[in-house]
């Protein structure tokens, strides 16, 4: 009996798959793909052996996707994963990680997991990076990190700009280039992260499956840089830690493209649904190009906006909230919310 109350407790534990109000995390609001799920299936009856003790299928998997060489990519748990093994090869206890101001929640808490100093550079009034004060404090740092598209702002800096800031920074620093969200930019935002690679030596361009792909929940993450530098961060590679479903599921992924882009281009409609509607109500809204529109702090408490009306949003200090792009029925709530409270 008590066995079974255990199942059933874990069982409810369980997230719902589709869920208007859980706007906090920018998760795929959808359920994976039907082929990603088939292929989940077929693993199950494998789960009593081990994975790879490194995962070579999976770097030549995403490897030849990128066009890549596998001793450029690196495999994570998630983006995170990823950005703990390049702290882990490349920096010492009290070195400095420079990033912007608000970032990404991942990186002040890794950066005190590898006891590192770090230094933020506040975003400016638009929610876009300082990239000549973050490569004047890249001169005395290990680390630097550039989201493209950030995270929470979802601005995008000009390709001009990042390249120009690349020659600023120092070869011997890392520059963690975070595209976490890169699947959401149109094609004339995106950088050649190939050629990035090959003209700085010292880029690590860190992507995920937890986004785009809606595959959070089984945690894959890939860097690739350049191959002297992918040979020193494949020594910080976990064994056997990456899933035997992780395979599967990527590589169902990638023959699913056409429906992936299909999924990706009705968050992005339904991304500036929202903030056409929000900025209608007289709501300012960062430039977002990502599964997620930013209000930032002003003379509006947007906290206290969603307290009691059952949407989970992700607050930052001094009062702007991120939102995650779902379905109609959560632009509708947003909306709601929003309306209410600007009278």
């Amino acid at each position: 009996m008590a066995s079974r109350d255990t199942l059933a407790e874990a069982v409810t534990a369980l997230p719902r798959a589709v869920d208007p109000m859980a706007l906090s995390l920018n998760e795929f609001p959808f359920p994976p793909l039907p082929a990603v799920r088939t292929a989940l299936a077929a693993s199950l009856d494998c789960l009593n052996r081990y994975p790879e003790f490194l995962p070579h299928r999976l770097r030549s998997l995403i490897a030849g996707r990128l066009g890549a060489d596998p001793e450029q990519v690196v495999i994570g748990a998630g983006a995170t994963g990823v950005l703990m093994q390049v702290l882990g090869a490349v920096t010492s206890p009290g070195d400095t990680i420079v990033m912007s101001s608000p970032t990404f929640d991942g990186y002040p808490i890794l950066a005190d997991m590898a006891r590192l100093r770090p230094v933020a550079v506040p975003l400016d009034a638009h929610g876009h990076h300082d990239l000549d004060a973050m490569a004047d404090a890249a001169a005395q740092a290990r680390v630097v990190v550039v989201c493209r598209p950030h995270n929470p702002t979802g601005t995008v800096e000009s390709v001009a700009d990042v390249e120009r800031f690349l020659t600023r920074v120092g070869r011997d620093t890392v520059v963690l280039l975070d595209e976490a969200y890169v699947e959401f930019l149109a094609p004339e935002y995106r950088i050649d992260a190939n050629a990035l690679v090959r003209r700085f030596g010292n880029v690590v361009v860190v992507r995920t499956f937890s986004k785009a792909y809606g595959l959070a929940g089984l945690r894959v993450g890939y860097g690739f840089c350049a191959p002297a530098l992918g040979r020193t961060l494949w020594t910080m590679q976990l064994p056997f830690g990456t899933s035997l479903a992780a395979l599967v599921a990527v590589a169902a992924s990638f023959d699913a493209d056409s429906q992936l882009r299909q999924r990706v281009r009705s968050i992005s409609a339904e991304r500036r649904r929202l903030q056409m509607r929000l900025r209608a109500l007289g709501a300012y809204t960062t430039d977002a190009h990502a599964n997620f529109v930013y209000l930032p702090s002003g003379v509006t408490s947007w906290p206290e906006v969603f307290d009691g009306t059952g949407l989970q949003v992700r607050h930052y200090a001094g009062g702007g909230v991120r939102i995650t792009v779902g379905s109609r029925a959560s632009t509708r709530a947003v909306v709601h919310a929003v309306a209410a409270a600007m009278g």
